[in-house]
């Protein structure tokens, strides 16, 4: 329901039959002098009201008010529907529902920018554009929802611009190229290309499975840069006819890799922004802002076209002038969509973020912090650090097989993990020490949690001795090996006192930080259990 202050809605009560009886229901409503505190409801309800009754009225109501007709009494209740903000006030006469004004994203009122137009046009700008809102964007989103929607514009509408002209392209290499043949070798042609594209999709997609949730910003972006060369290389079939089916052929593979992407992340991304389990609002809004904006890149690439129609020599250089142009915004435009996706799954990287933070500073960081920390990394650089922690299986050839044999003969059928170190010599200059975790057939998310708080303690106590370590493993003589095993148990076992004592507390903070703590998502080689065999 929408009013003016000019003539709100009138909900007629009985006639009050003397002053003593309406100063009582005041005294039950509050004092009509001061006005009601609702810090939380009207907070941000400033717009001061403003009454214009008949004289008549006026003048029979004022010995019943204090101070008059202008003193009413604000009630504590507040109705929002889209834009207009409206609350109940009582004039001692009638019960009045009066506008406020329109509200913005966070449902609070906004002042009236519109002002010196008429209420009928501020009304009517208030109503498009809550119809407008309500029709891009769900109603219970995180705040971050928003800034990610207008990065997605830019990409979307660039995108889509680009395929058009990258399609404009390829049509002219079919006749170019294919002027003397056969319309049927054409579309043979047409086929083969489309028929191997989703051949490779669906390789692509079942030897990533497990990537999509672990390394979703990594591969997402990766594949975005893929889609891009791929309308480069439809760009350059005009140029180079004879091979338009191997061009064609190996533009539609990435794009369609690129394709399997984006769906198998969709619902990740779109959970991320759900507060009350509306994935379905959120899907479906989505591919409304997709639709809209694909079709104002295509009025993009279509006005480019008219504005260039008459010049043959512009035309045909327009594809390599806009393509780095538009490939710049439409990354951009992805890169920084996908900082504003706070995903609230646990992976074994964010554990490990999530966990140094606690045990360095004693607090459990919120996904936006830990999305920030991680950033989308997609050239995997941030994991390159000493005593790197990874879950999975040993080497054999590790260069301390006795700390591994002593490691697994410690292993009792209460363990559901163990953790051991690791260091490789493969084609480096320099050793690449790790700490591994391996996990257990039946290990539960408590088990995975608290095997990676102990690694974490352990690689605490074993950067505090970095250069003692490095020695010990550079030394080969038997001493130096008794030694290092026997600091190896001393550390382990402290480090596992220490993760058993903090996982309760730990595991309660991350689930109160609003993380998902039903499961660690994990990829194919951190899956990898092994079984226990007591013989």
């Amino acid at each position: 329901m929408q009013s003016s202050l000019s003539s709100p809605p009138h909900f007629q009560l009985p006639r009050l039959p003397d002053k003593g009886q309406f100063d009582s229901q005041l005294r039950l409503l509050g004092n009509p002098k001061s006005t009601p505190r609702f810090p939380a409801l009207v907070g941000s309800l400033r717009t001061p009201l403003h009454f214009e009754s008949g004289e008549g009225e006026r003048e029979v109501r004022k010995d019943y008010l204090p101070g008059g007709i202008s003193s009413v009494v604000r009630l504590p209740v507040v109705i929002t529907r889209s834009c207009e903000v409206s609350r109940y006030v009582w004039d001692g006469t009638c019960l009045r529902l009066v506008s406020f004004g329109g509200s913005g994203s966070d449902g609070g009122a906004v002042p009236f920018y519109l002002g010196d137009l008429g209420d009928g046009a501020r009304r009517a700008a208030r109503a498009s554009a809550a119809a407008a809102r309500d029709f891009f964007l769900p109603k219970l989103v995180t705040s971050n929802y928003v800034e990610y929607v207008k990065w997605k514009f830019l990409h979307r509408v660039f995108s889509s611009a680009l395929q058009v002209i990258a399609t404009q392209a390829m049509f002219r290499a079919i006749g170019i190229g294919y002027s003397r043949s056969l319309p049927s070798a054409a579309a043979l042609n047409w086929v083969l290309k489309e028929g191997l594209g989703r051949l490779s999709r669906c390789i692509y997609t079942a030897s990533l499975a497990s990537a999509f949730d672990t390394n979703l910003k990594r591969v997402r972006f990766s594949t975005s840069v893929l889609f891009s060369l791929s309308l480069g290389v439809e760009l350059l079939t005009p140029a180079f006819p004879q091979y338009f089916l191997l061009l064609a052929t190996i533009a539609n593979i990435a794009k369609q890799i690129s394709l399997a992407c984006y769906l198998a992340t969709g619902s990740a991304v779109h959970r991320s922004f759900a507060l009350a389990d509306n994935l379905g609002e959120v899907s479906a809004k989505a591919q409304i802002q997709s639709v809209c904006f694909d079709n104002i890149g295509l009025m993009l690439a279509a006005f480019l076209n008219m504005l260039l129609k008459n010049n043959c020599r512009w035309q045909g250089a327009l594809p390599f002038v806009v393509y780095p142009i538009f490939t710049a915004v439409d990354l951009l435009g992805v890169y920084q969509g996908l900082k504003h996706v706070h995903l609230q799954t646990l992976t074994k990287d964010r554990l490990v973020i999530i966990l140094n933070n606690w045990i360095n500073l004693g607090y459990v960081l919120s996904p936006a912090k830990v999305s920030s920390e991680e950033g989308i990394d997609i050239f995997n650089t941030k994991g390159i650090k000493s005593w790197q922690i990874r879950i999975g299986f040993l080497d054999s050839k590790i260069e301390i097989p006795e700390l591994l044999m002593m490691t697994m003969r410690s292993i009792t059928d209460e363990d559901y993990y163990f953790i051991c170190l690791e260091t490789c010599n493969k084609l480096v200059k320099r050793q690449k020490h790790h700490i591994v975790v391996c996990l257990r057939e039946g290990a539960a998310t408590s088990d995975i949690i608290s095997g990676l708080l102990q690694a974490c303690y352990v690689r605490k106590a074993l950067l505090k001795n970095t250069s003692i370590w490095d020695r010990a493993f550079d030394d080969n003589s038997g001493s130096s090996r008794s030694a290092v095993l026997e600091e190896w148990f001393r550390v382990a076992e402290h480090c596992q006192e220490l993760a058993r004592r903090d996982l309760p507390v730990v595991s309660e903070q991350i689930s109160a930080a609003g993380w998902s703590v039903k499961n660690v998502l994990l990829s194919t080689k951190e899956q990898f259990r092994y079984s226990f065999v007591d013989d």
